[in-house]
């Protein structure tokens, strides 16, 4: 099966993305799927790329200078990306049989380009287009889980027009009145939080950055800038290419809707604007949000929970993962911080833990959302259970929540992507559309992994001793060989007195060895024996 793995994308997320599309192109099953790269720039272009792409950094790596400074392709002329064959959409099939979303955001993860491959009959991956458009709307969920779980979590909306008017400061007292400090300020259709500000104490001015953050606006006075240097106004040029932080390229003169493509462009404008006016400079992204979101701060033990199907469709939550040891889970907290702690189950009861799976799961199931996803939350002091954000298409990286879930119970990289793949072929058929086809594809799948459990594969034994070097070798040499197809590989740790213990899967996700022998010297924890028992009429399919 030709597996055309879609990464990149339009959205503040697609580095995330990027990342995303070099795990399912190494770690694919080789020996049931051929893996097709489908590069998407950020103008929303298909491009047929080679795997030598993965190699760079960074997507912005892998694209041409703009007057010395690093972009997007949105900054650059069309034909200046010239990594990859571009493809139209009516020319899918003649690539892949199904595609493969490592896509995030706006575009990406909200039933856009999931309508566009049912428009072209295309199978995809994750969810379908109702899940999709519920899950990037974080205004609409908070009112559909209430409705479905009866959670209270006090939040409030505004509008751009509605806030340019407003009394500001009014406005941040009566919030504040309802809400309480900390504010949660969010913009309602990002994720990786992107978008995401905390005000903690009465300050109207760090109020006021953090609403316009969320709106995507920057606003410039002409005195601020003619203060700074040529090397300072650089870094500010820059700086707003940065899409986990800054507004991003294109960005909008708001006085004259002018389009400024990107920051040879924009230094250009703001030194002729500010030599003839002092007038304050209003900057906008293109994609600028239009509501603001607020939220009561929640004081608890914070969580991520993945939730995955059956055949029939039951709805199975994944051992939740409790994230800890950082003030604010932002973009940075998340992919560039060491900082952050995480451990399976949440550091609470049996009980607890039991709840927070039965909410994930009613909610994946009552918001419509198939296939998988990862659904977020607080476990408060008072055993409240407040959910949030439901991540339709969970990152993707190697070390991803959602991954290591599933490795506690007996699911390695490959396996996982395996399920993803004909778990989403199962769902696709429901809909009605394509379904002879589409079930021959199911058929064929099942007829391989039937095979292969009657006939199994040759164990391969990949052993390390107690240094960290050699443990993260010794999983880089199992991941390949999974990936391979060809040998079922076992992870053996050899001690130093000399004993050897074959290792389950979920000593993949150890950080250290330390970590490791830590984990082998204590039972199972409950939940995570319970767990796997449960779903494991789902994973004797795949492992």
């Amino acid at each position: 099966m030709r597996v055309g793995i879609f990464f990149g994308g339009p959205s503040r997320e697609r580095e995330v993305s990027f990342m995303g599309g070099r795990t399912a192109y190494h770690y694919l099953d080789k020996s049931l799927f051929e893996p097709v790269l489908i590069f998407v720039s950020g103008w929303g272009r298909f491009y047929h790329v080679s795997p030598e792409f993965l190699e760079h950094g960074a997507i912005r790596d892998a694209l041409p200078k703009d007057g010395g400074f690093s972009v997007y392709d949105e900054s650059l002329e069309e034909d200046e990306f010239d990594e990859g064959e571009s493809i139209e959409p009516d020319w899918f099939e003649d690539y892949f049989d199904i595609a493969f979303l490592a896509m995030h955001g706006p575009d990406c993860e909200d039933g856009a380009i999931q309508g566009l491959f049912e428009w072209f009959k295309i199978p995809y991956t994750g969810p379908g287009l109702i899940g999709s458009a519920i899950g990037i709307n974080k205004i609409l969920q908070n009112h559909l889980i209430a409705l479905v779980n009866g959670q209270e979590k006090k939040t409030a909306v505004v509008n751009r027009t509605d806030w340019e008017q407003a009394d500001k400061a009014a406005y941040f007292d009566s919030l504040v009145e309802h809400l309480g400090l900390p504010v949660v300020v969010k913009a309602p259709h990002q994720g990786s939080s992107i978008g995401v500000a905390i005000v903690r104490e009465k300050n109207l001015d760090k109020f006021i950055k953090s609403v316009d953050q969320c709106f995507f606006k920057q606003v410039v006075e002409p005195a601020d800038w003619t203060a700074l240097s040529g090397d300072e106004k650089a870094a500010f040029a820059q700086q707003v290419a940065q899409l986990d932080q800054g507004i991003g390229y294109p960005v909008v003169l708001e006085k004259t809707g002018e389009y400024l493509m990107g920051p040879v462009q924009l230094i250009a404008c703001l030194d002729q604007l500010t030599a003839e006016s002092a007038d304050s400079i209003v900057l906008s992204s293109l994609n600028a949000e239009d509501e603001v979101l607020f939220e009561e701060f929640i004081s608890g033990q914070e969580f991520s929970c993945g939730v995955i199907q059956d055949d029939t469709g039951t709805a199975i939550a994944l051992p939740p993962t409790e994230v800890y040891n950082v003030e604010s889970f932002d973009f940075a907290s998340k992919y560039l911080s060491n900082v952050t702690k995480k451990r399976i189950p949440v550091d609470t009861t049996l009980e607890n833990n039991r709840k927070i799976q039965q909410a994930v799961s009613t909610v994946f199931s009552k918001l419509g959302i198939n296939v998988y996803s990862r659904i977020d939350g607080f476990l408060t002091a008072d055993g409240r259970v407040l959910l949030h954000d439901p991540n339709t298409i969970p990152g993707m990286s190697p070390a991803s929540l959602i991954f290591k879930q599933m490795a506690e119970v007996g699911m390695n990289l490959t396996n996982s992507l395996t399920y993803l793949i004909r778990q989403s072929l199962r769902e696709r058929i429901r809909t009605g559309k394509d379904t002879f086809r589409l079930k021959t594809m199911l058929a064929e799948l099942d007829r391989q992994l039937a095979a292969r459990k009657a006939s199994p594969l040759p164990v391969q034994e990949v052993s390390f001793g107690g240094s960290d070097e050699a443990y993260a070798d010794a999983k880089a040499t199992y991941n390949r060989l999974a990936a391979e197809g060809q040998v079922r590989p076992e992870l053996v740790y050899e001690a130093a007195d000399g004993s050897k213990t074959t290792l389950a899967v979920w000593a993949l996700f150890k950080d250290t060895v330390a970590d490791l022998e830590q984990a082998l010297a204590q039972p199972r924890h409950p939940l995570l024996t319970e767990t796997a028992d449960r779903l494991r009429h789902i994973t004797e399919q795949y492992v």
